[in-house]
């Protein structure tokens, strides 16, 4: 352990264990969650990252619109058309396909490592934390969104460096997340005036885990201390998830079920997810999702010119949908019947 070692439990129904806030208990109307993973996974989306030649194309500089609305056209993208950078924020300042870190996925030779330093506006260091985009190309590839109804799940592993080769700063380093559609009541300004309008739009919202460092070095704590935070309760609030005690691979997930409620899981280890990897299931910002778009990953750094994030390597990740509409483009070989929990 080379983590504060608490006690972590991720397995009680409906409420979070471990340290800090609980979450909310479950609607009574809401479903039981899937575990990630169930079903069948969909052809030509995500990535394994085992072809040598796999390439990202940065296109730089690099987006910001999050903080001066600049795009930066033309957007960075992979050679083989899977990944893209963030329009809203920008990609990662290092991308590349490496070999995977003892402890993978069996008979898995590649991987991929994502770092950051400049986060913010390129040339222009803020001191402050920003982030980091890579967004997996899922809707544009299928050409189309997944209905919540076909009950869409992610999963992915991820390897997080030994302790000393983190970067020395309090708060975010990676995040795990999914872009989900919903109808919502969207506020809009009327042309150039201050006047705005509201009325029934598309609203994206984007649901996930990070990974949260407490450094000793700030913190004047004996230990560094680590854990998943949650995007988020129906307030739209992140809280506190499970205690991270080790590092090396870890799998994380999560699944949508058709009430449209969010179900997160998260397991050290690179085996499957199951009903034990559960941590918590929520409506974020009090939305009920309707469609998927599809998942990405955040790289965090302090932005202050000098100082580089911690680097983090993620493998195979896949989108599965457990009841396929007609017409969906699946894998070959399904996956064994539904492991829902109990």
């Amino acid at each position: 352990m080379l983590l504060r070692n608490w006690t972590r439990s991720v397995s009680i129904p409906v409420l979070i264990a471990s340290v800090g806030v609980l979450a909310s208990p479950l609607p009574v109307a809401a479903q039981r969650p899937v575990v990630p993973g169930t079903g069948t996974e969909i052809v030509g989306v995500a990535d394994d990252f085992e072809d040598p030649n796999w390439l990202y194309i940065p296109n730089n500089p690099k987006s910001t619109e999050d903080i001066d609305d600049n795009q930066r056209s033309p957007m960075g993208k992979t050679n083989n058309g899977r990944w893209y950078e963030g329009i809203k924020r920008g990609h990662p300042d290092v991308v590349k396909r490496v070999d995977t870190p003892p402890g993978g996925l069996v008979g898995s030779r590649g991987a991929l490592l994502m770092r950051s330093r400049d986060t913010g506006i390129p040339g222009r260091p803020s001191g402050k934390m920003h982030q980091d985009d890579f967004v997996c190309n899922v809707q544009y590839r299928l050409k189309r969104s997944i209905q919540i109804s076909e009950v869409p799940s992610v999963t992915t592993r991820v390897f997080l460096p030994p302790v000393a080769e983190w970067e020395p700063r309090s708060g975010p380093h990676f995040g795990f997340r999914l872009a989900l559609e919903t109808t919502a009541m969207i506020e809009q300004r009327l042309g150039n005036t201050p006047l705005k309008r509201t009325s029934k739009g598309n609203e994206v919202y984007w649901p996930g885990m990070f990974v949260e460092f407490e450094s000793k070095a700030q913190s004047g704590e004996e230990h560094d201390y680590a854990y998943l935070r949650i995007r988020g309760n129906s307030q739209g609030v992140d809280f506190r998830g499970p205690q991270i005690t080790q590092t090396g691979w870890w799998t994380l997930g999560m699944s949508v079920t058709p009430d449209g409620m969010v179900h997160y899981y998260a397991a050290p280890g690179v085996d499957e997810l199951t009903e034990d990897s559960y941590i918590t299931s929520q409506f974020p910002y009090s939305y009920r999702a309707e469609r998927f778009r599809t998942f990405f990953y955040n790289i965090c750094s302090a932005d202050n010119g000098s100082q580089w994030s911690t680097t983090f390597i993620a493998d195979d990740p896949k989108v599965y949908i457990l009841r396929p509409s007609a017409g969906s483009q699946m894998a070959e070989q399904p996956k064994a019947a539904a492991r829902v929990r109990r």
